[in-house]
């Protein structure tokens, strides 16, 4: 199932060719959410950060029928999250993701320092694109934009 560091599930990619891809990534811990919109950059990717779900959640407009918090910047084509989370779990944030009927198509990709087989499956189970293994890499990062850009032509 999981080649390398990843493992992934086939849902569609939404993006529109050429666009530069905007990614969300939620971390609650400072250090890997800098290393990831670090990798993000590199890759050319816009990135918006957040350091918990119920941010996350805000800044996607998905809290009580708020608005989009991201000040009318282009919409998010790549959530990335953490799996575990003070509050609220990485996988509890995918599920709701993929609970809003605006949201729902958006692909979330789930990081996690832990290799646990049946935690990859139920987020792979419950519509996550892909699980990574922390710490990311380059390569890894490269490969996810990769599939984001090259699905939107």
């Amino acid at each position: 199932m999981a080649s390398g560091s990843a493992a992934a599930s086939s849902s569609n990619w939404v993006m529109e060719s050429g666009d530069i891809p905007h990614v969300l990534a939620v971390d609650d811990n400072l250090i890997d959410r800098k290393l990831v919109e670090k990798l993000l950059r590199n890759s050319s990717c816009k990135v918006t950060t957040a350091e918990n779900g119920p941010m996350a959640l805000e800044l996607l407009g998905l809290t009580s029928g708020e608005q989009s918090t991201l000040n009318g910047e282009s919409k998010v084509n790549l959530v990335i999250t953490d799996y575990c989370m003070p509050g609220m779990s990485g996988y509890e944030l995918l599920k709701k993701i993929k609970q809003s009927s605006i949201m729902k198509e958006v692909p979330v990709v789930i990081m996690s320092s832990e290799n646990i087989p049946t935690r990859i499956n139920k987020c792979l189970e419950e519509g996550a694109q892909m699980f990574m293994l922390k710490p990311l890499k380059q390569s890894d990062v490269k490969q996810l934009t990769c599939q984001l850009m090259n699905l939107g032509r």
